[in-house]
């Protein structure tokens, strides 16, 4: 095999594996560049960085500069991480030609992969809260169930605080919902309503507990979309749907192994 051919597929190689990697960077909180919706565009950002990669290789080549492959193949990916910094922190980069036809050649694949993404989370977070909309009792367990998975395995005291801050929300909005369901008096329930901010302008609600509790529990499941949103960005992409792991271990009591 002639010594260019070589040379163009390791950088292709090269470049594939870069542009994998920044593409992962570039995601790092957003959510999964491969979810169902996402994939293929994942896949087309990579393809065509490699791809342009692999050209400006060949070119480098041809002007006689042989390191000039393994530097492209490595460098040029990371455009797909400079991208995301420069919408956060500056758009000097866009400013050079370089930085323009980059920008040209990915935005379009780049806009789908982000449209794929939030497709994504939406669809994974709408199956779980899905799965407690019949059971408004069981929204403080199944927030339970999901936080504590990840608890433990968090080290941002920030992101951690604010999951806890949803699951204490919803487990108080449930407990309310409980006191409706036991027909509690009313000085009862108006001081559970005081006792949290969010739930101290549902008083006026007090006279009409079916519409307080329908209220309840779509404020509940609302903020478990949310405290789900923010496990999905995080990276947990594979918790199972609750109460998986409760009719799990009921499988199991009725079906124990010999």
């Amino acid at each position: 095999m002639p010594g260019w051919v070589t040379g163009v597929i390791a950088t292709f190689v090269l470049s594939t594996a870069s542009a994998y990697v920044f593409l992962r960077l570039r995601c790092k909180g957003t959510g999964s560049p491969f979810g169902p919706h996402a994939r293929w565009w994942a896949g087309a950002v990579i393809v065509i960085t490699a791809g342009v990669s692999t050209g400006l290789g060949v070119a480098a080549v041809a002007a006689g500069d042989h390191m000039g492959p393994a530097y492209i193949g490595l460098i040029l990916p990371s455009g797909l991480w400079l991208a995301k910094v420069s919408t956060q922190r500056s758009r000097q980069w866009r400013d050079s030609q370089w930085g323009k036809r980059l920008d040209a050649s990915l935005n379009f694949p780049l806009r789908r992969l982000d449209d794929g993404i939030s497709e994504d989370l939406e669809q994974w977070c709408e199956a779980r809260v899905q799965a407690v909309t019949k059971l408004p009792l069981r929204t403080s367990e199944a927030a339970q169930y999901y936080y504590s998975q990840v608890a433990n395995r968090l080290k941002d005291r920030t992101e951690l605080d604010e999951l806890a801050r949803w699951l204490g929300s919803i487990e108080h909005k449930t407990e309310i919902l409980q006191l409706i369901r036991l027909d509690t008096t009313t000085d009862r329930l108006q001081a559970a309503l005081q006792s949290h901010f969010s739930t101290s302008p549902l008083q006026k609600y007090l006279r009409d507990r079916a519409r307080l509790a329908a209220r309840l529990e779509s404020d509940a499941q609302s903020e478990l979309h949310l405290l789900l949103s923010s496990l999905y960005r995080l990276g947990y992409h594979k918790l199972l749907i609750f109460p998986a792991r409760a009719q799990a271990s009921a499988h199991i009591r009725r079906h124990p192994v010999p």
